[in-house]
């Protein structure tokens, strides 16, 4: 067998590999190239730009397409958003973002949070709290049960305290009814009227030592000499006065006196005509001036500072941060039960919104072809080669049928 012969024989198979291997790998190359159309003169030249950037637009509405209808699924969706907003994650969610604004606040400088509360507070002492109260004053049972609740809780069981009894003692003693004002009162009392009519009664329904007394002394001369003293020596009387205070025991028999005062002496009956018209009281003068009283004192408030302590003391209240674990338990236990419920049509509904197929559309068509190929090649590389591969082994038994065949005839 010559050389010619040899190379006739081994030619075939040779080629057929080159052939293969280099017409796959040109024709997936031509998938991704030439990445922008190349023009002869005003003509187009067939087969550019490549297959993918000249069908760019429709490949990513059928990416869309494709993810829309099989992957992400309102069923699928529904199935991811649930594992997302398991009540744990959202509970931690929950539980940052009131340690966050809890931090930011304490970084506040501008004191936002302080107006924004100062503001709350003269709106609802100043309008909301007076307008409710209107509201509430026309019903018929309006603080009945609380005022009956005080009255007997409180005002039925309230006595003065030994220190409380001499201090009020002392103040009547001393302010209401100090010896001038006693004196003041005696004369007043003992005009030439009551004289006469107290020394007329004593000699009209007195009887015997007595009777004797009053018919033959009388009682007017000492009435009218106890006036002319009381006129005449007024330093003089309210010295006598305030020893005579003091030889009585006034003082003290006043005190022991406050001290016994409780409306559980009362009877039953007048306690409860009590407990009425203190309730009946407190009722209109709520209904009638309540609401102004709120309102004035909302104004006589300076609610800024208010708010400023407020918000000073939450921040470095113990029992804020403790308890903001459980709020967020809470409001987490309180959005997985409104999810249960309506996490279907939130989820219909958030589709639309997020527009995910023209978010894939948008994102495919704004990538470079040279991006694009450079992902796929990174996805499906040796699944490409091995295409380019398969096609040099094809090409090579498509050449050893051919010597074959060349060796048969």
């Amino acid at each position: 067998m010559n050389l010619s012969s040899v190379w006739t024989f081994i030619v075939p198979p040779v080629a057929g590999a080159l052939i293969g291997y280099f017409t796959n790998d040109i024709a997936i190359s031509m998938l991704f190239r030439p990445y922008r159309a190349i023009y002869f003169g005003k003509r187009r030249l067939p087969f550019t730009p490549g297959l993918i950037p000249r069908n760019q637009e429709r490949l990513a509405q059928r990416v869309s397409d494709t993810i829309m209808g099989s992957l992400l699924t309102p069923e699928e969706l529904q199935k991811l958003a649930k594992r997302l907003l398991e009540t744990e994650r959202v509970q931690s969610a929950i539980l940052w973002l009131l340690q966050l604004s809890i931090s930011k606040i304490r970084d506040d400088k501008e004191q936002k949070t302080s107006k924004i509360l100062s503001h709350i507070l003269r709106d609802l002492f100043g309008e909301s709290l007076p307008r409710l109260l209107k509201v509430l004053a026309r019903r018929e049972d309006f603080l009945e049960a609380q005022l009956n609740q005080i009255f007997d809780q409180i005002l039925l069981d309230f006595r003065l305290s030994d220190a409380q009894a001499r201090q009020f003692s002392d103040w009547m003693l001393e302010t209401v009814i100090p010896p001038d004002v006693i004196r003041q009162i005696m004369i007043d009392f003992l005009t030439d009227r009551n004289i006469q009519v107290i020394d007329e009664g004593f000699r009209e329904k007195t009887s015997g030592t007595y009777w004797v007394v009053a018919n033959l002394l009388g009682v007017k001369n000492a009435l009218t000499r106890l006036r002319s003293f009381f006129l005449d020596e007024k330093d003089v009387a309210n010295t006598r006065l305030k020893e005579l205070f003091l030889s009585l025991e006034i003082r003290n028999r006043l005190r022991v006196w406050l001290q016994n005062i409780s409306l559980e002496n009362l009877p039953i009956s007048t306690v409860r005509q009590l407990r009425k018209t203190t309730r009946d009281s407190v009722r209109t003068y709520i209904q009638e001036n309540g609401a102004q009283f709120i309102e004035d004192f909302g104004q006589s408030i300076d609610w800024d500072k208010v708010a400023i302590v407020i918000v000073n003391r939450l921040q470095s209240s113990s029992v804020l941060t403790s308890s903001l674990e459980v709020i967020s338990q809470e409001l987490a236990s309180i959005l997985e039960r409104y999810l249960e419920e309506d996490l279907e049509k939130l989820v219909a509904q958030a589709i639309p919104i997020l527009s995910i197929d023209q978010v894939i559309i948008e994102r495919i068509k704004a990538t470079s072809p040279e991006n694009l190929e450079n992902a796929i090649q990174g996805i499906v590389r040796s699944e490409l080669q091995a295409i380019v591969n398969l096609g040099g082994v094809l090409g090579f038994l498509v050449g050893i049928i051919q010597t074959v065949l060349m060796l048969i005839y």
